[in-house]
């Protein structure tokens, strides 16, 4: 007999995640209670269906999953999630009984491509070029710029965090004529020599970057962690990337420096999540300002949902799941 599967997300945010074939293979693989995806746990129907769940796949605006959940699907012994976070939705009581598994994964190459995209840009200076030409309209071969330390030989490149994103990054770095910088507390300088990095601390990394880059987790102890002190180690005309948490970057320390056009930023996260309309960020000329889009978007949602359906099978086979989060780790993930 086949396991039992439901599905529970906000189908609005998850368009594009399962194509068509992953859907089939998930029909062959499992006997689907529900097409369509619940949005709440606690209604009669929903409840009648979460009593014969084994396995519930879950997505972006998830419903929340704790001990109220377990009570009522006994049993549930999978919950495979589409998207990135789960610290947001899940109980740890949850975790420590059910297998978990997440396309985090999937979803950290899109935002290394987008950090590899924007560190080469920084590098070229296409924000200070782009309002030049836009400008001066002419040839810009005798500008002083075209002579300065542009380009994307033999600079330094900081990541912070050896993350998934952050690896991917790194990964995807190995072929550029970068010095490549690596802050990390769960990486060895042995494991730091395997990738092509230099590990060296926070406040080194800022002060010899000509691009550092946040891959780090949103938690309680990075709060704020890149802060006016941090932020002045680096260089003049330096160039700071966001694509983790807003919280983690003391927010009106960075806009002191954006404004005086110290730094340049590329920025794709915020605190808040959407900025106010007044917020200066929205228009300083040294800003690529991105509303959160790094992580999977259009076709690149499928990715996460092959994911999913890989894991699921493998899952029905009896196999060990590539993705599993452990439950011990629950604390320290984004």
């Amino acid at each position: 007999m086949q396991p039992r599967l439901a599905f529970a997300y906000d189908p609005q945010f998850t368009e594009h995640v399962f194509a068509a074939e992953q859907l089939q293979r998930l029909a062959g693989l499992c006997d689907i209670l529900r097409h369509e995806p619940l949005l709440e746990l606690t209604s009669p129907d929903a409840k009648a269906i979460l009593a014969e769940t084994e396995i519930l796949i879950t997505g972006w605006g998830p419903p929340q999953l704790d001990a109220s959940t377990l009570a009522a699907a006994p049993k549930l012994r999978l919950i495979a999630h589409s998207a990135g976070s789960i610290k947001y939705f899940i109980a740890p009581e949850v975790v420590e009984r059910v297998a978990v598994t997440s396309a985090v994964t999937a979803n950290a190459v899109p935002v290394a491509e987008f950090t590899v995209a924007a560190i080469l840009f920084a590098n070229k200076g296409v924000l200070q070029f782009r309002d030049i030409y836009r400008r001066e309209r002419r040839h810009l071969r005798s500008h002083p710029l075209m002579a300065s330390g542009l380009g994307n030989y033999r600079k330094t490149v900081g990541i912070i965090g050896a993350s998934r994103i952050g690896l991917k990054t790194i990964e995807l770095l190995a072929p550029y004529d970068f010095e490549l910088l690596l802050t990390s507390t769960s990486t060895t300088p042995e494991q730091a020599a395997a990738l092509g990095v230099e590990l060296v601390e926070l406040d080194d990394l800022l002060a010899r970057s000509d691009v550092a880059s946040l891959h780090a987790p949103a938690l309680l102890s990075t709060r704020h962690m890149i802060d006016a002190r941090r932020l002045a180690l680096l260089r003049d005309g330096a160039t700071f990337i966001n694509t983790a948490r807003g919280s983690i970057v003391d927010q009106d320390a960075l806009l002191s420096e954006l404004v005086a056009g110290r730094l340049n930023a590329v920025i794709d996260v915020t605190e808040p999540e959407v900025l106010p309309a007044e917020s200066p960020l929205y228009d300083l000329p040294n800003v690529l300002l991105t509303p959160h889009i790094a992580g999977a978007i259009g076709g690149e949602r499928e990715r996460l949902g092959t994911l999913v359906v890989d894991e699921v099978e493998r899952f029905v086979r009896g196999e060990p799941l590539l993705y599993r989060v452990p439950h011990e780790l629950l604390g320290q993930l984004a």
